[in-house]
């Protein structure tokens, strides 16, 4: 599943007219090289969830015939967050477990690296990368493959926006608006959250600074 319901508040003005996932970045839009490099990796049936002018990505993407993929969409009237997005994907991602790509960033990650890996058990597998600038405290700790909480010395890593998940870890959720980080709490409550560690190219596009910062580094 791939994330494409935000809004982009702090991509503005570059998102009033574009879904951050379709700005460009070395000749196509950022959902593209996510849909490519999944393609690569053998992942070829894809759920896409959207909300803010969700109709600019179903046109420019289709059915994914045109990337060997099977795309289906799960439109959202009112964006519903990470986790509530995926709660009302669920019907459409009919699996016990699931990729999940944040649709507005960059990253050089072999998806075959979680592919290769089923959960046995444990309710999600973390891709986590070094803290980016604007967010030096990070988000968990990585203590061989469990992820913990992040302790008060500890620097810790960011969550990179992919993962593995179980469809157990939303059992307990209604379809609404709902975050995605209390669920990965719980998880790691139950020492049940995995983790494995990134340490190539990665960056949250969020801002029109840091979308800038990309193009120059690649050329385009």
């Amino acid at each position: 599943m791939i994330l494409a319901a935000g809004r982009g508040e702090r991509m503005r003005p570059l998102s009033d007219t574009l879904p951050k996932p379709l700005l460009e970045v070395a000749g196509r839009p950022l959902i593209v090289h996510h849909i490519e490099r999944l393609v690569r990796a053998g992942v070829n049936e894809l759920v896409i969830n959207h909300a803010w002018l969700g109709e600019k990505i179903e046109h420019t993407l289709g059915d994914g015939s045109a990337f060997n993929a099977r795309i289906v969409y799960s439109p959202e009237q009112q964006a519903l967050e990470t986790a509530g997005g995926i709660k009302k994907a669920m019907p459409l991602l009919a699996t016990d477990e699931f990729l999940l790509v944040n649709g507005d960033i960059w990253c050089d990650f072999d998806f075959g690296d979680l592919l290769d890996k089923p959960l046995a058990g444990d309710l999600g597998r973390l891709v986590l990368v070094d803290n980016p600038p604007h967010k030096p405290a990070g988000d968990f700790d990585l203590c061989g493959e469990r992820i913990r909480p992040r302790a008060a010395i500890s620097k810790g890593l960011t969550y990179s926006g992919i993962a593995r998940l179980s469809a157990a870890m939303f059992a307990g959720l209604n379809e609404r608006q709902a975050p995605l980080l209390p669920l990965l709490n719980a998880a790691i409550d139950k020492k049940l959250l995995a983790g494995v560690y990134h340490g190539g190219e990665w960056l949250d596009v969020g801002t029109p600074a840091r979308l800038h910062e990309l193009r120059a580094r690649v050329g385009a």
